[in-house]
């Protein structure tokens, strides 16, 4: 048993993106150089974007599942005796007319004050969070984590970003645009109009791997993580996920071709596939294989490691 001694620090840090909540408890080292200790590290399924994000507003049953999903995370901050919380937000609550509303109630209902954060900002801490995970090393890696609101796209080594964006193009926007219809099929069309989307938002991206020509993807985020889940053919927990997978491109492309292929009830059914990421990982696909595309990339890892383990590195290099 580890033993809990009262000079040891514990903090809770709360990552509340627009389809996924993650919770992080860690006590933090006495000694500088070591590594904090986990304690819990676990992920709801808020889809807080959903039915609202694409008009600019937090939907009613998204709102109180937010609600109630902090109120669960109050419960195992106060279980596990975290004395400090941070907790930040990130597109759906930065963009939507009722998201200062939700980080007052989520104030005054469970004391944790939220601190929405500029897409800039998130960049920046993805990345941090992603240099835990994955050795950079010495040449040019684009990283990229594809949220429900936003989409981080950054160009760095491991010392240096040479390059960040972040776009409003999350999952969730990209499937109310494209796909109307959640039960069918991924039409052609529908891929083909996705693409020429991408293809006139994403200029800035496109221009800037051209000059900086990253030599591989790092995906941050769960349908990165539901990708490494697909070549396995198994679905993991957010604590038995390894920091760093290598996703081989045929099991990519594979996976692509499969996710494209069905319809919602065979999409589900596939090995590795949470039920929830079935129709917004046909999107998110789309959305890599057309970056694997522009920046000529054939090497793809995967980094269990995202925003709130940034926030935590920045926290211990103070």
């Amino acid at each position: 048993m580890h033993q809990i001694t009262s000079h040891q620090r514990r903090v809770a840090l709360i990552d509340m993106g627009t389809n996924t909540f993650h919770l992080l408890i860690v006590e933090m080292p006495t000694v500088p150089g070591e590594k904090p200790v986990p304690l819990l590290r676990t992920k709801a399924g808020v889809r807080l974007g959903e039915g609202g994000i694409s008009q600019g507003i937090i939907a009613p049953e998204a709102y109180a599942r937010a609600l109630h999903t902090l109120a669960g995370f109050k419960e195992e901050i106060e279980l596990h005796e975290a004395q400090e919380v941070r907790a930040t937000a990130t597109s759906a609550m930065r963009v939507t007319k009722n998201g200062p509303d939700l980080v007052r109630d989520i104030f005054e209902q469970t004391g944790i004050q939220v601190n929405v954060i500029p897409g800039d900002r998130e960049a920046e801490l993805i990345c941090e969070g992603v240099r835990q995970a994955v050795d950079l090393g010495e040449e040019a890696q684009l990283i990229m984590d594809i949220g429900g609101g936003s989409v981080e796209f950054i160009v760095a080594n491991q010392r240096t970003i040479f390059w960040k964006q972040s776009f409003e193009i999350g999952a969730q926007r990209l499937l109310d645009k494209f796909f109307p219809d959640p039960s069918g099929v991924f039409p052609a069309e529908a891929v083909e109009a996705e693409q020429r989307y991408l293809s006139t938002v994403l200029e800035p991206l496109i221009e800037a791997v051209q000059r900086y020509r990253p030599v591989s993807l790092v995906g941050a985020s769960g349908s990165f993580d539901s990708l490494a889940d697909m070549q396995i053919g198994n679905l993991r927990t957010e604590s038995e996920l390894p920091p760093c997978t290598e996703l081989a491109l045929e099991s990519f492309q594979t996976s692509y071709r499969h996710l494209l292929s069905g319809n919602h009830e065979q999409r589900k059914a596939l090995p590795g596939i949470l039920p929830m990421r079935a129709n917004m990982l046909v999107v998110a696909a789309v959305l890599i294989d057309f970056v694997l595309g522009i920046a000529e990339i054939t090497r793809i890892r995967t980094s269990a490691y995202a925003l709130k383990e940034g926030l935590l590195a920045e926290m211990l290099a103070v």
